[in-house]
């Protein structure tokens, strides 16, 4: 998709990463260590951003881990990692905020959920001072509405205001009538402080798809505000995964969305970075962004019955992802790459043509040769116990050969 196609939104610059206008959809992701752990908080941080995360969140809910926020800032600084922090505030954002200055400037921007800032006549207050300390410290703010924790003061108005119409609306419409106010009546309440509009970014996080849908695509039609888009308690593995695509997609393909988080709760013990990885596979399937070389692997079928060609498929996953960090430093356009393995002579050879680099594994009742095409050519024929490491140095060779070096400044 051409960024001409996209829902046109004001640009929002947090720290050196541009968010909205014409900048690509940006992929972020979030911490789930104790943020009063700095250290723990900042390793996270570093491998999140390592994995490709351009934006990340930590929890700012206690005095402690505010006055660790500098900390954090500093050690990733040390390590040469420069992704903007961003601050995840609840209930007592104003008073963490104003209690802790070195917090507020160490951090890229402010999150400010509507529906919890504060409650009866302090809500207004708080948001308000919330708004007037990212001013002052020159930050912009995510005004993230949740369903979960939705003003319920304005919902109460909108159902009352539905009673008294002839054609009452749904439940449903009616909650995300209700989402889509409180995001636009707080940027509205935000910019009458003086925080300028290019400086927020909204959000409206659901669970449902179909919700999520449909909320944003009236976000998009009501304001130029940039969007970030998540589908929120996504869910573990295969659901989360596919739930959060099937909702992404839908708007990213109608040119909705300028910063995307894929909300997976990880095994027990599992990397933070999966979600990172499907947000970043997502943009790159659709076409919007590419990140690391992309591996067409054959399903498998009768023809195929050995293994190898799964377990040499993701080897050369895990290798390419492995090599990146270095090879984006080193290459122009290396991430454009595709690779494809087979495991029969049916597609085999036609899918390694059409990649960079391919490679077509005997299947059964097949010679025991597996060629290797470049560029659509045969170059070589493997054969023997070595041909995952063989395949790995035909790789890296094409990368060096192939692509560009990047000047060292």
């Amino acid at each position: 998709m051409s960024a001409a196609l996209r829902h046109k939104t004001r640009a929002c610059r947090i720290g050196p990463v541009t968010v909205g206008g014409s900048a690509p959809v940006v992929v972020q992701s979030m911490t789930n260590t104790d943020t009063a752990d700095y250290l723990a908080t900042a390793l996270q941080t570093a491998e999140l951003a390592r994995a490709g995360s351009e934006l990340v969140r930590i929890t700012v809910n206690t005095p402690e881990a505010a006055a660790a926020v500098p900390k954090i800032r500093d050690h990733l600084d040390r390590l040469g990692c420069d992704v903007p922090l961003i601050g995840d505030f609840h209930y007592n954002g104003h008073r963490l905020l104003t209690e802790h200055p070195a917090c507020a400037e160490a951090l890229a921007k402010y999150r400010i959920n509507p529906g919890n800032v504060g409650f009866g006549k302090k809500k207004d207050e708080q948001f308000a001072r919330m708004v007037e300390l990212a001013c002052r410290h020159g930050k912009p703010v995510r005004i993230g509405v949740n369903w979960g924790s939705l003003d319920q003061d304005l919902l109460a108005r909108i159902m009352d205001e539905n009673n008294r119409r002839p054609d009452p609306k749904s439940p449903v419409d009616i909650m995300r009538e209700a989402m889509v106010t409180s995001a636009l009546e707080s940027a509205a309440k935000a910019e009458e402080v003086g925080m300028l509009g290019e400086n927020i970014v909204l959000s409206c996080k659901v669970s449902s798809v179909q919700d999520l849908i449909a909320i944003y695509r009236e976000l998009a039609h009501r304001a130029d505000y940039a969007l970030h888009l998540g589908l929120t308690e996504a869910g573990m593995g295969s659901k989360g995964i596919v739930a959060s695509t099937a909702a992404l997609s839908v708007l990213l393909q109608e040119g909705i969305g300028d910063t995307i988080r894929v909300s997976l709760t990880p095994e027990p013990g599992g990397s933070r970075t999966q979600e990172v990885i499907v947000a970043q596979e997502i943009l790159q399937t659709l076409g919007l962004r590419a990140f690391t070389p992309m591996v067409a692997a054959c399903p498998g079928c009768g023809r195929t019955t050995s293994t190898f060609f799964q377990e040499l498929a993701g080897q050369v996953q895990d290798f390419v992802r492995a090599r990146m960090p270095e090879w984006r430093l080193a290459y122009d356009g290396v991430e454009t790459m595709t690779l494809a393995v087979m495991g029969c002579v049916v597609n085999g050879p036609g899918e390694s043509k059409h990649a960079n680099i391919g490679i077509s594994l005997p299947g059964n009742g097949e010679a025991p040769a597996a060629p290797v095409y470049e560029d659509g050519e045969k170059t070589v024929t493997l054969r023997g116990e070595s041909i995952a490491q063989e395949f790995k140095q035909i790789i890296e060779a094409y990368v060096a050969r192939k692509y560009p070096q990047k000047l060292k400044i």
